[in-house]
């Protein structure tokens, strides 16, 4: 027995079965549409990141355990953990790592200091504040190839700038290219230049994310501006500092550009006195087309920044944990 609304009640009839399923048919693909489309709309990401991160990165670590040969890439011979043995008794690995290091600290170190203080300064009301602001990306947008070139004739040994600079101190000349410290010291004040401006606008942007009720409760406090840098500004950009040096120490670990076109050799010097992990690398890959072994110094940077961004980010934890039980 079919039941029907009452005459006069108003209340439509009972669609049809196959009508009510027609009419439930769009809920369900906006349903599974919902459900594909974060999916689909992060796939071209993950497309391009597989064929141009994921895959060189699996193809490099299989490629350093073979012999290949840049004139015979074909011509693969299995060697097992062979090439990064013969790295490490390779005693100019040892000597292009600890470059790296030497000339990381050189430079990763005052250049975030002074970016620092360039971000305070420029946190104040400066009249032209925006021009020196847009100033500070102004090495940042140069070439690297075009700010070596010229720091390389500022370090010139017989007619350099700086040499003639040091002279009117009455500092003999000094050689800025054959000295493994001042080969070290010019290379890293380029990084230097490059860089800090860069890193300025990143701790400016995390200044003015400090609300800016806690300086006023430190200035009602008797707090100088010295104490508030101390006690306001440093804890608020504490995420933000963490994020630079370990953006700066994966820079540091691949610098390249900067140690090549210093003096125009892979070798980084007479004596490898700045022969960076990079310039390593590409030496023994296109200098002595060794491709298995610049394979395996390729892993053995991967595997190093790992470790290094792993360490800043324990001791960052640490310390958080500190302060958070005090």
């Amino acid at each position: 027995m079919t039941l029907t609304a009452p005459a006069g009640t108003g209340a439509p009839p009972n669609p049809p079965p196959d009508k009510a399923a027609e009419a439930a048919r769009p809920s369900a693909v906006r349903r599974a549409w919902a459900t594909v489309s974060p999916y689909a709309y992060i796939a071209p990401f993950f497309t391009l990141f597989a064929a141009f991160g994921l895959f060189p990165l699996l193809y490099t670590a299989f490629v350093s355990l073979y012999r290949v040969e840049l004139q015979t890439p074909g011509d693969m011979e299995w060697r097992g953990l062979g090439n990064y043995t013969a790295l490490f008794t390779d005693e100019f690995f040892w000597i292009s790592l600890r470059n790296t290091f030497t000339i990381g600290v050189l430079s990763t170190v005052p250049q975030l200091v002074m970016a620092l203080g360039l971000a305070h300064l420029l946190n104040y009301k400066l009249r032209g504040r925006t021009f020196f602001r847009t100033a500070m990306l102004l090495p940042y947008a140069t070439s690297v190839a075009a700010a070596t070139l010229v720091f390389a004739q500022l370090f010139g040994r017989d007619f350099g700038l700086v040499n003639y600079v040091l002279g009117l101190v009455g500092i003999g000349p000094v050689d800025w290219q054959t000295g493994t410290v001042a080969s070290q010291i010019a290379v890293s004040t380029i990084v230097i230049w490059r860089w800090t401006g860069y890193n300025a606008l990143i701790y400016l942007a995390g200044m003015q994310s400090i609300p800016s009720e806690l300086y006023e409760a430190a200035e009602m406090d008797g707090a100088s501006r010295w104490r508030q840098f101390l006690h306001v500004t440093l804890p608020g950009l504490r995420p933000t500092i963490v994020f630079t040096v370990v953006v700066s120490t994966i820079g540091a670990t691949q610098l390249f550009g900067e140690p090549l076109l210093y003096e125009g050799s892979v070798s980084g010097g007479i004596s490898h006195q700045y022969q960076t992990l990079g310039l390593y690398m590409y030496e023994q890959g296109w200098g002595f087309f060794h491709l298995g072994r610049a394979a395996a110094i390729a892993w053995v940077m991967f595997l190093l920044i790992v470790v290094l961004v792993g360490a800043n980010a324990l001791l960052a934890r640490r310390r958080s944990r500190k302060e958070a039980g005090r």
